[in-house]
């Protein structure tokens, strides 16, 4: 049977002074009938011995005892209103983390997430300033909120690049469907129906230029192989159609 996730799983992978990530557990998104295998990942930075948790995956108790090790988890959170199905898990565990949540997560989530969050507003600024760099993008199905770590030149994507392996697909209708969406590696890019929910193209192109402006090393994914190096090149790539 394929493995369409990214072991070991649930673990610390350090990819940079500061910045590990972690592959999670596989699961199934989409509409009923074309459901299809996520890889999941999330990221942790350490900015002077507190943790930045972005888009949490599953915690086990080898992973809780690991993110101990590293540093106090200070903030936990949700860049847009599908990647939070593990955040009350972490809440749970690290209840004196705050929790931050893209605009929307909460009528996604519904009764799951019933704790106090705090909204990333740009106008007021954000605690992690000095290190990381917060860009929230906003379309009319979601907001997805960019990060980049500029110590380590890592920028922080969630799902305006997705990036599935053929290798890692359970089958040719799996391989079709995500050539068709523009998500298929070596050629991964924002899902073509995702990019039907951003009218506002010109605020989009200007996003997308500040994340190449900020002449990125690596790109994180949440779905998919990410990119290690060459990360600038890999966003004038993934977004030609828009900057064309």
């Amino acid at each position: 049977m394929t493995d369409a996730t990214y072991p070991p799983l649930n673990t610390l992978k350090p990819i940079a002074n500061d910045v590990w990530i972690v592959d999670g557990p596989l699961i199934r998104f989409g509409l009923p009938l074309l459901r299809m295998p996520f890889s999941t990942r999330m990221t942790i930075v350490r900015l002077a011995g507190e943790l930045f948790i972005h888009s949490p995956t599953l915690l086990s108790d080898t992973l809780r005892a690991q993110i101990a090790a590293i540093g106090a988890t200070r903030w936990i959170v949700g860049p847009n209103r599908i990647h939070y199905w593990w955040i009350p898990d972490w809440h749970t565990a690290f209840p004196d983390a705050a929790v931050y949540l893209a605009p929307r997560v909460r009528e996604q989530a519904g009764s799951r997430i019933d704790f106090d969050c705090v909204t990333p507003d740009r106008a007021q600024g954000f605690p992690w300033d000095e290190a990381i760099a917060t860009l929230p993008v906003a379309g009319r199905y979601m907001t997805e909120v960019v990060f980049f770590h500029r110590p380590s030149r890592t920028l922080i994507l969630t799902d305006f690049i997705e990036n599935f392996e053929a290798e890692k697909l359970p089958s040719w209708w799996m391989c079709v469907l995500t050539r068709l969406g523009g998500v298929r590696d070596p050629d991964g890019s924002m899902p073509r129906d995702m990019r039907a929910t951003f009218k506002d193209r010109a605020a989009l192109r200007a996003a997308v230029e500040t994340m190449i402006g900020w002449n990125p090393e690596r790109v994180i994914l949440a779905h998919g192989r990410w990119y290690p190096r060459d990360g600038a090149s890999e966003l004038r790539r993934a977004f030609r159609w828009l900057l064309a």
